[in-house]
């Protein structure tokens, strides 16, 4: 009906403090119920740690499927079938692979206008067998979001996607929690550098240690903290023994208060392999600290090098280390990158901007005509889709 909100169902495999879960609860809080109407599918979603960030004001399903196939897969199947004809989404927007391979065909089957994929990483670790599956649900699929122009030129050329249906809505940031933080080397003496990342191979967490090794060979007082879990965690320690770093290499597993844990850093690398656009990123630019970030995904288009930050070669140990010690060696030049980064991020990247291109983007796909969903120049959204 004319006036009504545009119902949105969002699918994905549970909820956590990582950088996608992250961002979709976020724009589920902050969507405007007038224009549009948010439901959460989750197709696990029993644990705890999910169900605790559940949010409030939005119908939540928990489906509990781990198997995509097999009888209780079929009684989730129902029941998510009973949930969206209560529910009446008009578009299904599904995130990760088996969420969009579970979701996919129950949205067609239980006619959603639209339905609509995030891939907001580069697909470096998808198998054959995830993109044969990918291209089999391409007809399937109205449009693919991605949060950068690197994810979205990658998904044309891996997947052979339509560029017309691959639209890049960029991620924001919560600027006001990052507010309070002191400028880089506020404490005198103290020197201390960051990371924010899951342990796992793509972040180069071992790339940092071996970087790091080298910058407190100059700068003894130094510290090295890293913020986040994962699979590598027992490789990552071996590394530490064998590099010899004992306390001045930190493990801090999952740290809920990102803000206090950014505030207390003067230095914040992102040392990954590869990136889309990183939430990372976003959150050490918010808290306006000094940036050694690696030359993937939308790092350079996020960070001017020798401007409002360092851009390294992924990989370059070496360039990694002169880089962060260079910024420890130059406290002054530390806090004019961290004003510089706070800047840019304030005004191009805050939460309500992100929430304004999702709202833009959902009203577009359904009010357009025909099969094909909006979008131009580089996919993104604008007001005249």
């Amino acid at each position: 009906m004319p006036g009504e909100p545009v119902a949105v169902s969002f699918v994905i495999d549970a909820l956590s403090r990582a950088g996608t879960e992250s961002q979709l609860l976020a724009l589920i809080r902050g969507l405007d119920r007038t224009r549009v109407s948010p439901s959460l599918v989750l197709l696990d979603g029993r644990a705890a740690s999910s169900r605790d960030l559940e949010p409030a004001d939005c119908p939540v399903i928990r489906l509990g499927v781990t198997k995509l196939v097999g009888l209780h897969a079929a009684r989730a199947a129902l029941r998510l079938r009973h949930f969206w004809r209560e529910q009446r989404p008009d578009v299904a927007t599904l995130y990760f692979l088996d969420s969009a391979y579970f979701g996919l065909p129950v949205a067609k089957l239980c006619g959603v206008r639209r339905v609509v994929r995030v891939r907001n990483n580069l697909g470096y670790w998808l198998t054959r067998k995830h993109r044969m599956l990918n291209r089999a649900a391409r007809p399937w699929v109205d449009a693919v979001l991605t949060n950068s122009d690197t994810g979205r030129q990658a998904l044309i050329a891996a997947d052979g996607l339509d560029s017309a249906r691959v639209i890049v809505i960029e991620n924001g940031v919560d600027l006001d929690r990052f507010a309070a933080a002191p400028p880089p080397f506020a404490r005198p003496g103290v020197m201390r550098v960051g990371c924010l990342a899951n342990l796992r191979p793509v972040k180069n967490i071992d790339g940092l240690m071996r970087a790091a090794a080298l910058v407190l060979a100059a700068h003894p007082h130094a510290v090295f903290e890293v913020a986040g879990d994962g699979d590598q965690r027992r490789d990552l320690e071996r590394l530490h023994a064998e590099l010899g770093l004992d306390d001045r290499f930190k493990f801090l597993g999952s740290v809920a208060d990102v803000p206090g844990f950014l505030a207390s850093m003067d230095v914040a690398v992102l040392p990954s392999h590869s990136e889309g656009m990183s939430n990372a990123l976003l959150e050490f630019m918010a808290a306006g600290r000094a940036i050694v970030a690696t030359d993937v995904g939308a790092n350079r288009r996020l960070i001017a090098d020798g401007e409002s930050g360092r851009i390294v070669p992924p990989g370059d140990v070496a360039l990694m280390a002169s880089a962060i010690g260079e910024l420890i060696a130059a406290p002054e030049t530390a806090r004019r990158f961290g004003r510089a980064a706070r800047e840019f991020v304030a005004a191009e990247y805050g939460r309500a901007a992100m929430v304004a291109r999702f709202t833009a983007f959902f009203e577009a796909i359904t009010s357009a005509a025909g099969s094909s969903p909006p979008g131009r120049g580089a996919g993104r959204p604008s007001a005249g889709l």
